[in-house]
């Protein structure tokens, strides 16, 4: 974690303006909002149209796969630092159908051994939009052999959406949940 407080205090649920109860409304249905969510709907205009973005990216109309997906937020989520991006996803990964040894070889990234040409591909284009926000040609070309075009374009738009998240989550400070147990290897930042 880059920062041990909030930097922006998330909003409190039994204090909450209307604009914040109207962007929160389907998390307070179940009963648990999380961190993220709650440091968003202190700007709830802002959250109202990026949540709506996030929805697309984590959804069935997002042509990648959940696995493949997932290891594309992580390999992102952990070129950022950002320790509560790579908590909160490395469950939904595992759920997605991504082993703990191959989210521990996300953080070696695309040249590790072990992946799939597929897998390898998808982590070297996060790998390369992280450091220059371009996929070089061997990558695309790479990525096209196992991807269809509208997948690489999602890979792309997960990538960013999951660029900004980190962002934000580091900037802001926003803490893990109640429960949750930082990864060893991103305290050090």
């Amino acid at each position: 974690m880059r920062l041990a407080k909030p930097r922006i205090e998330p909003a409190q649920q039994d204090n909450l303006t209307p604009d914040q109860t109207e962007v929160l409304a389907p998390m307070l249905k179940t009963g648990r909002v999380l961190n993220v969510f709650r440091t968003m709907a202190v700007a709830p205009k802002a959250a109202k149209g990026f949540l709506a973005w996030g929805n697309y990216v984590l959804s069935r109309r997002n042509d990648l796969p959940p696995r493949e997906r997932e290891i594309v937020i992580l390999r992102i989520g952990y070129l950022c630092k950002s320790g509560y991006e790579w908590t909160q996803h490395k469950r939904i990964a595992l759920q997605s159908g991504l082993t703990d040894e191959e989210i521990a070889r996300i953080k070696i990234g695309s040249a590790a051994p072990g992946w799939s040409e597929a897998d390898a591909a998808l982590l070297k284009a996060s790998e390369e939009l992280h450091h220059d926000h371009f996929i070089t040609d061997a990558t695309w070309t790479a990525l096209r052999n196992h991807f269809s075009e509208k997948q690489c374009m999602d890979a792309v738009f997960t990538a960013g959406q999951y660029t900004q998240v980190s962002m934000f989550l580091n900037t802001f400070g926003v803490q893990l949940d109640p429960g949750q147990t930082l990864d060893p290897d991103l305290k050090k930042f």
